[in-house]
């Protein structure tokens, strides 16, 4: 079934149900899509400065009301414990569970915090016919540890993380472009080129996601990735965190063409 042009509503329906439990990439294009991280109230003021202070990693699209599973700003109707096709629980920074359904896992004095993602940018990059090599091969996107730190806040503290995504010599100024016009889904590359400079010894061996071919004539390409906020829990090792898996977004009925202005 082709999920590119239906409604977030209708997508979030369809992983409610099982339906859908797959990475998220390309689907509902035009639309925006987040990450998740959901903790204790005693830590969130910790993490909201964290976020703060590293905005090209963790650019915050909205924060919910303790204990609540509701949003009200990004998306309607939607169950935050449901509608991402698959969640990670952590314990004291160990990851202990993957599941499909976060409602067992949720707790009252939890706070969400919904974080921009590059997925949201992509579609931006396809209608300027620069290549999403993840999209053509169908899997997720390659993601890695990094050794750029992140500044520190509370407890948290950390590397960023990066996606990755090949783009042609001759295109890398469009697709700096594109995407440095949408910082709140995190904007436009923290490095360009040699993965080595940054701490990443093997492109073929991503931290998280899925390898994908770079051809001939390409480079790779680096942006700021949400799933930062899980090698800083790893780091940190708070009590208990929820967050979703990697490539498994939260998809927002927020229309991207509204994250640039």
């Amino acid at each position: 079934m082709d999920y590119t042009t239906m409604l977030p509503s209708e997508v979030r329906e369809r992983i409610r149900s099982g339906e859908i439990n797959g990475q998220t990439s390309g689907m509902c294009q035009g639309y925006a899509q987040a990450n998740l991280v959901a903790l204790p109230r005693e830590i969130a003021y910790d993490f909201l400065l964290f976020a703060q202070r590293n905005p090209r990693a963790c650019p915050l699209l909205e924060v919910s009301d303790t204990g609540s599973r509701q949003l009200h700003e990004i998306a309607d109707n939607a169950d935050i414990a449901t509608d991402i096709p698959r969640y990670r629980i952590y314990e004291k920074g160990i990851l202990t569970k993957e599941v499909e359904d976060a409602s067992p896992y949720w707790r009252d004095d939890l706070v969400s915090f919904l974080i921009g993602c590059s997925f949201s940018f992509e579609g931006d990059l396809l209608a300027a016919d620069v290549p999403v090599r993840q999209i053509e091969e169908g899997c997720n996107v390659p993601m890695y540890n990094t050794n750029i730190p992140c500044r520190s806040a509370g407890i948290f503290h950390g590397n960023m993380v990066v996606s990755m995504r090949p783009i042609p010599y001759e295109l890398v100024p469009k697709a700096v472009l594109i995407t440095g016009a949408m910082p709140k889904v995190h904007g436009a590359p923290i490095h360009i080129g040699d993965p080595s400079h940054i701490g990443i010894a093997d492109l073929g061996h991503p931290d998280y996601g899925d390898r994908v071919t770079i051809r001939e004539g390409e480079v790779p390409v680096f942006w700021p990735c949400g799933v930062t906020p899980q090698n800083v829990i790893m780091q940190s090792k708070p009590d208990y965190v929820i967050t979703h898996a990697p490539g498994h977004m939260f998809i927002t009925d927020v229309k991207n063409v509204n994250l640039k202005y």
